[in-house]
Parts: C-alpha cells; structure tokens; sequence
C-alpha cells in the first residue's frame, strides 16, 4: 500500500482562523478585477445596441439586452459594496499599523545605530512575497483602468460629436 502524499495544511474553518489583510487584499483585488470585468461587459453591450434613429429594432432583442445590462449594473452594485467592506476591514485590521507622519521623517545628522537583522522566518518570506505580488497586480489594475477612463472619454467625445 502507497503511502498518502502529503497535503498543505488548511487553516481551519470559521471564526477560530484569523483573516490576514494580505488575503482580504487579495479578494479586494479580485473584487477590482470583476468590476472591471463587469463593466468591459456593458461597453460591449452598449456598443452592440444601435441608437434609435427610426428603425425598429425587435422588441424581444431589446428587452434581452435591457434585461442583461440591468443584471451588469446590479452585480457591480454588489461588487462595489463588497469592495467597499473589504476596504473598511482592512483598515480596520491595519489602523494599528499606520506610522504617524512624525515618525517617517529620518533623523539628520545623526549616524544609524547598527541593527542586527534577524534571520525571517518563512511565514513572514511567503506574506513578504504575497504582498508584492498584490501591489504589482494593483500596479496593473491601475494601468488598465486608466486605459478604460481613457476609452470612455473617447467614446463620450465622439457620443457629444454626434448630437
């Protein structure tokens, strides 16, 4: 008989397993991913839907289309409200963290004193590592929301040009 492989330890669930912030900034950041998901949806349905120039378009396509974008709009309500108690949370997590600006100003003309620099455990190396993944993937998000701004003047512009 084979021996069983090894399985990851899981935290336990419920209330007795403490939620980092690392990882609510992880759903945080995958909550930002939806939402720009769920809008890239209702620009192309947007796009996909004519403006009303006198022909008529069929009433069942129509209301299909109403129908799909009303569901958009209501889960990107959902999103957003998510996104905002994950925010609440965290800085309700980190409050204690926060350093006042007092202590962010270096000493001058003063020589460091020598530090000796502890060895980290792999713990704090994994969640060391986990929050840089999640700034570089904010990093993204933030390029590509600036794109979608970008796209939406564009298309404001040529709408305004329109009329």
């Amino acid at each position: 008989m084979a021996a069983p492989l090894p399985q990851q330890q899981q935290p336990p669930p419920g209330p007795l397993r403490e939620i980092s912030p690392v990882f609510l900034c992880r759903i945080g950041q995958e909550t930002v991913q939806d939402i720009v998901t769920r809008t890239m949806e209702i620009f192309q349905i947007t796009r996909a839907t004519q403006l009303p120039n006198g022909v008529t378009q069929s009433h069942v396509m129509y209301q299909d289309r109403f129908g799909k974008l009303q569901e958009h709009l209501r889960q990107l309500a959902l999103l957003f409200r998510k996104l905002r108690l994950l925010y609440e949370r965290c800085v309700e997590m980190t409050s204690d963290l926060q350093e006042a600006p007092m202590e962010l100003v270096p000493y001058a003309g003063e020589e460091p004193a020598s530090i000796r620099a502890e060895p980290c455990s792999p713990a704090v190396i994994q969640e060391r590592q986990e929050v840089l993944e999640v700034r570089q993937k904010n990093q993204e998000m933030k390029v590509l929301m600036d794109q979608m701004r970008n796209l939406l003047w564009d298309v404001n512009a040529m709408l305004t040009l329109k009329k």
